[in-house]
């Protein structure tokens, strides 16, 4: 079920996005024990205390949080929560989905049926007037299309599809870009398409932002287009994680002498579907049900209360080699909900990282 916030709401719901050791798997969380972001942010204190912190946790001042939304606001940008109607319904089906996204341009596209291109930033010319052309038919059929803003085949994926609708996805915030030479392309986005960030307007992008900004490109894609990759590129990331997202991914074979293209004949050899035109792409399409609002269908449930040997026991399960949450509820002996709510509290305190994909490893 998808709401509408209030003012307060959204202050309070941004304030809790940005809490220090809050990700999209620990907002989840708090949002999935307390309902409302003010009695998860009243609980804070006494959750990182219980889970072993020592010191204050960082939690953003109401001040702070209405800076940042007038900020947004200056530019002409909005603010959309997970739970809200115009987040974009394949990206809310996401397990977490971000707890919330700046949108600058039209909102109205991420409702569209989107398919993601990605590829080299090196990218060949051949590679380019492919991913342009490729866009453009997409375009005409309907499609919006996805990609990161970088050189080369994001570049021209952009390109080939102002006219009929593209969505670019930024590591830092909306109006951060980068590189500097896309200033004009960017500004073309804004106007005819959509950019969108989890990140603050204003803020600058660093290393650890372009896995998520990856994981926003899959998830709000049905498919993702491979078209030039090297081995351990960004592009194959976003593949991989579209892939355990349950999206299409396809991939455009390329010369075998071309080290640009073995990332994208390697999917290739691992199963994904071989890419030579727009009608492969919407024929991946048509085997795809629609992606519904999963996001706030489950958040709200009683609120479970570990005891301190449940979180000593799970705090000595962790390393940092990430292990599922349903091994550790088997070797913690407890159920589930509060195996949750510990690994929650030992996140907040910074003991523990609550990873998407149901993954947890130690801080």
């Amino acid at each position: 079920m998808t709401r509408a916030l209030s003012d307060a709401q959204r202050r309070d719901w941004l304030r809790l996005a940005r809490t220090e050791n809050v990700g999209p798997v620990t907002f989840a969380q708090l949002i999935a024990r307390y309902g409302e972001p003010s009695l998860a942010l009243a609980a804070l204190p006494d959750l990182a205390r219980r889970g072993g912190r020592a010191d204050r946790l960082d939690i953003p001042s109401p001040t702070t949080a209405e800076a940042e939304l007038a900020a947004g606001e200056e530019l002409g940008a909005r603010m959309i929560a997970a739970c809200e109607p115009a987040f974009p319904s394949a990206l809310a089906a996401v397990d977490p989905p971000p707890p919330l996204i700046w949108v600058w341009g039209d909102a109205g596209l991420l409702q569209r049926r989107a398919v993601a291109i990605v590829g080299a930033r090196a990218a060949s010319a051949a590679g380019q007037r492919f991913a342009r052309t490729l866009a453009a038919d997409l375009g005409t059929e309907g499609c919006a299309i996805i990609s990161g803003l970088a050189r080369g085949i994001d570049a021209a994926a952009h390109e080939g599809s102002l006219p009929t609708g593209t969505v670019a996805v930024l590591g830092g915030g909306v109006d951060d870009v980068y590189p500097p030479e896309h200033r004009a392309l960017h500004a073309r986005i804004v106007a005819e398409g959509c950019v969108i960030s989890e990140n603050a307007p204003g803020r600058a992008a660093v290393a650890r932002d372009f896995p998520r900004r990856n994981r926003i490109i899959a998830g709000i894609a049905r498919a993702v287009v491979v078209v030039e990759a090297e081995f351990r590129s960004g592009s194959l990331i976003t593949a991989r994680m579209a892939n355990e997202m349950g999206r299409e991914v396809l991939a455009v074979p390329g010369s075998p002498l071309d080290p640009r293209a073995r990332g994208a004949n390697d999917l290739i050899r691992q199963g994904a579907a071989l890419c030579e035109g727009a009608e492969d792409v919407l024929r991946a399409l048509e085997g795809i049900r629609g992606l519904g609002d999963t996001a706030c269908e489950t958040w709200r449930s009683c609120p479970p209360e570990p005891d301190d040997g449940l979180r000593a026991r799970l705090a000595a399960l962790l390393c940092p080699t990430p292990v599922s949450r349903d091994d550790l509820v088997r070797a913690a002996g407890a159920p589930t909900p509060v195996v949750m709510a510990a690994l929650t509290e030992l996140a907040l305190a910074g003991r523990a990282e609550l990873l998407p994909g149901g993954m947890v490893c130690a801080a």
